[in-house]
Parts: structure tokens; C-alpha cells; sequence
């Protein structure tokens, strides 16, 4: 039944796409004949609707699409859906073998639970009931050391492994998260340098691995993470394959009754660890007993699938400029089946990145009726694996499909689908964009040119607000940091990224079509569109004039 429902809307859509596409209609009646106007009909911007990205969008994050998480089912049947559309409207593929895809090669280890093991001074424990792995295949043996939670933050003058060495002994670390008066803001500063969390120490200092002590928060989900370690692991580029210093380390988090055999014996047991742990009198890091043997394996079968990237080019008119391109980007991932075992497990991603991947498709459909082709060449690339890590624009960037030189900007819509409304008091919207306005980042960074350009292409047709607030090498979210343009950026190619700002169901199975705004999507979308003509059909590719800051490299 999964599997007819998924192919009759497959087919309804397919069907629905052959048919005239009905251009949007302005409001008012006729407006006054303007060098703008006339280029927005020549170029058919009005292909760009609402209605036009409601079809795609409701397509790309429906619940068949299983959240498109990298890699997937999901993600494989909106690469063909994408690719589908770009064969109709005559782009030209990029990807590779002649295709739209650019292959990426994975490896991915799955938990065997069933040959995974645990023992302490004799007493064994099932996996899954008493201790929950991560996906890294190793056996685990030798002596141990308790390290509090585990951070070292210099700002706030934490360092919980003071006066003890980890060095080939197996840490334990209390609870999984963030120390008590620690915030993401502070985590994410300067990592490895002034901030380092129980993981980045343990491979920094040799340590062999981390078994976890569980805290309430894990205990009340336990069976949630449990399916959750269950689930397809998660998977690696082999060509980024790390050297063995940066190779991930085994951590287990324990059971209540695996930490108090753990601790049968010491000076502390886990109770006392645990309650004092939320107080000002944490336990201080301290050696267990030499005398006490861990014996863990944590068993795993390789798996070797692949993702891919979408890429597709719209050949610019002039002999010559057509050798350059106009970069355009998204990401068509997302998280995948986030929450199992609850009602709605499923993120879809609407916005993130749904909305700029519905985006791209908007313009792409509206290049290929315009009524002459740019003097540049236009890149199309939807992006894989960006919530991993931005895998798909480096793997894009490292191996391209055509010169890098040759890319003369890029443009990044990562997230333009929702707005905030009117009276909403909720915190976690307080960052959201209003309907007219959108954040907008790194314009400027590397190319005032394109800035400038950026600033009067906006003022020229729609006027949405531009947010720059964002636009700082100093912005303690590291947005810049944080989406497929900042690998473009890194091979010396200026970008702008266009974001509507993190909200209440970021990352959450709440980020679901019903909640865009389409109208929204629609102004962003075709000012985005405009750019890219007329970065195409400059004389001169924009200047960089300006290197990164040091702080963004």
C-alpha cells in the first residue's frame, strides 16, 4: 500500500506537470511599463508562484519522502523527481556518466546487536536493555577513569580533568549534554582551542573510549534512543575518511544497573555521582580501581551505499561568457525519521531546506521559458548530505563537475519558507523573519561588488527587507558556518545566502508545508532569480576585493 500510494503521487504529478504552466497574475490592473517590468516578463519571473511551489514543495517534504535524510529512499525519489523535471525543461546534465547525478560513495556501519557485548568483573549485560553503542566497531579493555561531565571551557573556568590523565584508559563521563550554565553559544565557541567537549579530549588525549552515565533525561527515553541505535547508522564519505587521530571513538551509554556494577566499589558509587552531579559539589574526576576488568565489543556490519548530487546547467547565450557560470544552491536533505516510536516521527523539512529546493526548481522552470538565454551559463546544484555536515557542496567543490574558476558567484537559499506572525510571543520564533524580510549573509564578505549588486537588485523590483544582522564574521550562531555556500566561499568564490531564521520547529517534525508561506517564498524566490540574471549578464564576473576573515576560514 506504501508503495502504490508513493507511485500514484508520482504519477499525479508527472501527469499535472505536462500541463501550460498558468502565470501569476499581479493585483491592481495594468502597471506603468518600467525597464523592470519588462525584464521580469522577458525573463518570465511570473512561472515563479505561490501555487507553482505549493505543487513542489508538498511533493518534496510529503511523508513519502520518509524526511530525505542522507542516504535514503526518500532522498533518492526527490533526486528523481528534481532530475525529472530538469530533462522536461531541457538543462543539460551535469552530474556525471551523462546524468543529473553526481555519485557519492558512503560507507555506513550498522549495530549487531546480536554480537555485541558487555562485561564487568564477570557480571554481563544485554545490549540494548543495559547499554546502547554508537556505530564504531571496537572491543574495549583496560583501566578506567571517571572525569565528571567532562568539558573544559576556559571562559567559565571549567576543566574537569584536572590533575588526571586519560591517555589509553577509558573515560566516564557523566550525562551526554551540555554542563549545567553552559550554553550551545558557549559550546560552539572556538572548539578544540579554549572549548573542548568529552569527545574532542578523549581523541585530542588517547583516550580509548567514553562509556556515558545516564542521567533522567536518557532514562526517560531509553527506548526511543534504543530504536534509535537501530536504525541504519550513520553514514561517511569515503573520500573524507579521516585519519586514524580524527577517527570516531566508541561510546556507550549505560544502563542504571551497568553504572552501578560500574561503580561497586569505589569511593563513589553511581547514585551519589549522579545526584551530586546537578549540584555546586559535583564529584571531582577520580581513577577507578585498577583491579576492576571491562571487557565491551561492540560489533558492527559494513555497509557501502551511495547519495547523490543533482547538477544540471542551463547554457548561457554568449560564445564566450557561457564558459562562465552563475552558481544557484540548495540542499534537498533533511534529518529523515527524527522522533520513532512517537506519533509523528517523521521530520519533513519543509523549510529546511524543502522551500530553497522547491526554490531552485521554481527558477529553473522559469529559465527555460524565458525568452532568451543569459550570457552566462547557469548552475543548478541541489545539494546532498548537508545536514551531515555539508557533505554534498564539499564533495561538489572538492570534485567538480565543471571549473571551479569558472563559477563566478554562488547564491545559497537555505530555509525562506516561513514567516512570523503578528502577535507571536513564542521564544523559540523571536529570531523568525516577517513577511517581507529575509536575513541575508556574506554579500559583502568577499566582493562588494556583488553586495552592491545584491542591495539594488532588491530595490529595483520587490524591495523585500534585507536583515544583514547576521552578515558578521562574529555572529555567535556561526551561520555562515553553517550551509553549502561556506564551502564555495572557502575556494575563493563569492556568495550570498538568503535565510528566513531559525524557529519553533527547527529540526522538529512540526517543519511541515501547512506552516509555509508560500507568498513569502514567492517575493524571495523571484528576487533571487533576478540576481542571478543579472550577475549573468554582467560584463565582468563580480570582483573580490576582499579575503575572508580569518575567523570564517
Amino acid at each position: 500500500m506504501r508503495k502504490l500510494k508513493l507511485y500514484s503521487l508520482l504519477l499525479i504529478l508527472a501527469l499535472s506537470l505536462v500541463l501550460p504552466t498558468t502565470l501569476a497574475q499581479r493585483k491592481g490592473g495594468a502597471a506603468k511599463p518600467t525597464r523592470a517590468a519588462a525584464l521580469m516578463t522577458a525573463r518570465r519571473v511570473d512561472t515563479i508562484s505561490a501555487a507553482q511551489l505549493q505543487n513542489y514543495l508538498s511533493f518534496i517534504a510529503s511523508d513519502e519522502m520518509e524526511g530525505r535524510d542522507t542516504p535514503s529512499r526518500g532522498l533518492d525519489t526527490t533526486a528523481k523527481f528534481i532530475a525529472m523535471n530538469l530533462s522536461r525543461w531541457g538543462f543539460k546534465p551535469a552530474g556525471g556518466d551523462g546524468t543529473f547525478f553526481q555519485r557519492i560513495a558512503l560507507r555506513r556501519d550498522q549495530l549487531d546487536g546480536a554480537h555485541s557485548t558487555a562485561e564487568i568483573n564477570g557480571q554481563k549485560f544485554n545490549f540494548g536493555d543495559d547499554f546502547l553503542p554508537n556505530a564504531v566497531g571496537a572491543t574495549l579493555t583496560g583501566p578506567l577513569v571517571y572525569v565528571g561531565r567532562g568539558w573544559i571551557v576556559q571562559a567559565k573556568n571549567m576543566d574537569d580533568y584536572k590533575g588526571i590523565e586519560v591517555k589509553d584508559k577509558i573515560m566516564v563521563v557523566l550525562g551526554g549534554g551540555l554542563p549545567p550554565g553552559l550554553t550551545q553559544a558557549d559550546a560552539r565557541a572556538n572548539q578544540g582551542q579554549t572549548v573542548a567537549n568529552p569527545t574532542l579530549y578523549a581523541r585530542a588525549h588517547g583516550a580509548k573510549g567514553i562509556l556515558v552515565i545516564p542521567e533522567a533525561g536518557t532514562l526517560l527515553n531509553w527506548e526511543q534512543q534504543r530504536q534509535r541505535v537501530m536504525q541504519p547508522a550513520r553514514a561517511t564519505v569515503e573520500r573524507f575518511q579521516t585519519p586514524a587521530a580524527n577517527a570516531p571513538l566508541p561510546m556507550i551509554t549505560m544502563s542504571v544497573k551497568m553504572a552501578n556494577a560500574l561503580f561497586e566499589g569505589e569511593k563513589f558509587d553511581a547514585a551519589t555521582i549522579i545526584s551530586r552531579g546537578q549540584s555546586s559539589d559535583p564529584v571531582a574526576a577520580f581513577d577507578l580501581n585498577s583491579s576492576k576488568t571491562v571487557n565491551i565489543t561492540i560489533a558492527v556490519k559494513p555497509d557501502h551505499p551511495t547519495t547523490q548530487n543533482v547538477v544540471a546547467v542551463w547554457e548561457g547565450g554568449d560564445t564566450v561568457l557561457k564558459n562562465e557560470y552563475v552558481a544557484v544552491g540548495a540542499h534537498y536533505d533533511h534529518i529523515g525519521i527524527c522522533a520513532p516510536g512517537t506519533a509523528d516521527p517523521i521530520c519533513n523539512g519543509a523549510d529546511d531546506d524543502g522551500s530553497g529546493t522547491t526554490a531552485l526548481l521554481g527558477m529553473a522552470e522559469a529559465i527555460s521559458h524565458a525568452k532568451q538565454r543569459p550570457k552566462r551559463s547557469v548552475l543548478f546544484v541541489w545539494h546532498c548530505g548537508e545536514e551531515k555536515g555539508l557533505w554534498g557542496s564539499r564533495y561538489f567543490t572538492d570534485y567538480p563537475t565543471i571549473p571551479l574558476a569558472q563559477i563566478v558567484t554562488q547564491l545559497n537559499i537555505d530555509m525562506i519558507g516561513r514567516s512570523k506572525k503578528d502577535g507571536d510571543t513564542n521564544p523559540r520564533n523571536k529570531d523568525l523573519s516577517g513577511p517581507n524580510q529575509i536575513y541575508v549573509i556574506g554579500s559583502k564578505m568577499m566582493s562588494t561588488e556583488l553586495g552592491e549588486l545584491t542591495e539594488a537588485v532588491n530595490k529595483s523590483y520587490l524591495n523585500l527587507q534585507f536583515d544583514l544582522r547576521y552578515d558578521d564574521p562574529n555572529d555567535p550562531n556561526r551561520f555562515f558556518f553553517r550551509s553549502d555556500h561556506y564551502n564555495y566561499a572557502k575556494k575563493g568564490i563569492p556568495i550570498v545566502f538568503f535565510f528566513d531564521g531559525v524557529h519553533e520547529d527547527y529540526h522538529r517534525p512540526g517543519d511541515e508545508v501547512q506552516k509555509i508561506d508560500f507568498q513569502k517564498m514567492e517575493k524571495i524566490t523571484r528576487t533571487v532569480y533576478m540576481l542571478l540574471w543579472e550577475v549573468a549578464n554582467r560584463a565582468t564576473r563580480p570582483k573580490v576585493d576582499k579575503q575572508l576573515p580569518a575567523q570564517l576560514m
